[in-house]
């Protein structure tokens, strides 16, 4: 008898639903919030209403997609956190009242945990190669930077995290202040591929060990903007390519220089990326330059499965399923979790 996984995520403004049977997804449907990009951010408040409009026929549609009854699921894998409680608990919510009503199992799972499976996803007809064990995994958000371990799909260690801001957070924040608009990775990627990396220098931080931290370098982008703004005020517009270029050149450079030092301290060259940001192609074309100069073998997964998606969540699910956990109906959401607890 087939394994199927429902997958459910509403951590932040993306709500999502996607169906696997027996590890092979069957569908995947995400419906985006346009309303925060009035507001250069994530409303909470907004956020958690739209996952409360959206969440009843995204959820419709993904078993309509997937060719299956709501009978035909065997558990409801849900996203408990980390993420913005509204929204989480909008989730969590609809997950407990549907397994409720289908009589079948929860399975709570770690955002960060699906990230870090997203090359686990498999699709019919569709040969995509996956990292073995024991790999390092680059996740990158907007609320998240880290070098992790991957022993098996349910054993991790973070080797290193940022201190302070997460790479995301420099990008939007940054892209905020320069007028550029929001999410600002996308739109600081696209202006890059127009620029020089190299007109620009911004200044890097000196953290120790695996650690990051991303604070300074926005902090100074901001300061350079405003002082050369001061001296001409079409500073920005006249070059706004190159200092995204340079800019975004700065932020890579720091998550290799780290990833390059994990990567010789474990001795593992199986390694992937995971997150929103891995979406961003100047990160991707680097990895795949320092595997191919230093003998790793990269796993980029496919730019659907980099944002926030349900299939990532319903392939964590999966495994958490085979290995016999099972979610009580008092299960709250968490705002921040422990490191892959679930």
């Amino acid at each position: 008898m087939s394994d199927i996984i429902l997958g459910i995520e509403s951590s932040c403004d993306d709500t999502s639903a996607a169906i696997i049977r027996d590890g092979v997804l069957l569908s995947n449907v995400i419906a985006s919030q346009d309303v925060h990009k009035a507001y250069g951010g994530v409303i909470p408040e907004l956020a958690s209403r739209a996952h409360q409009q959206n969440i009843v026929p995204v959820v419709s549609e993904a078993i309509h997609r997937a060719g299956i009854s709501k009978e035909d699921i065997t558990a409801i894998a849900f996203t408990r956190g980390p993420g913005l409680l509204g929204s989480l608990l909008v989730g969590t919510s609809f997950a407990k009242t549907l397994a409720i009503s289908l009589n079948v199992p929860l399975i709570e799972v770690n955002h960060l945990q699906g990230h870090i499976l997203a090359n686990f996803v498999k699709q019919p007809d569709k040969d995509v190669p996956m990292p073995s064990f024991p790999y390092l995994c680059l996740l990158v958000s907007g609320g998240n930077s880290q070098i992790v371990r991957v022993d098996d799909p349910l054993h991790y260690e973070i080797l290193g995290r940022t201190i302070d801001d997460a790479v995301g957070e420099a990008f939007d924040k940054c892209s905020k202040m320069m007028g550029l608009g929001y999410p600002g990775g996308p739109i600081i990627d696209r202006l890059a591929k127009e620029g020089d990396p190299e007109r620009f220098k911004f200044s890097k931080p000196h953290i120790p060990g695996l650690d990051y931290s991303f604070s300074g370098i926005k902090t100074s982008l901001l300061y350079f903007v405003r002082d050369q703004l001061a001296l001409n005020p079409n500073f920005l517009e006249e070059n706004k390519a190159d200092i995204c270029a340079s800019f975004q050149k700065a932020l890579i450079d720091i998550l290799m220089d780290k990833l390059i030092k994990a990567v010789k301290q474990t001795g593992i060259t199986q390694v992937t990326a995971g997150g929103g940001v891995s979406a961003n192609s100047g990160l991707r074309s680097r990895l795949t330059e320092e595997g191919l100069k230093r003998g790793w073998k990269v796993y980029l997964p496919e730019f659907k499965f980099t944002t926030d998606n349900a299939a990532m969540i319903a392939i964590a699910g999966y495994y958490h399923y085979l290995n016999g956990e099972r979610t009580s109906l008092d299960v709250a959401p968490l705002s921040r979790m422990e490191a892959f607890a679930k």
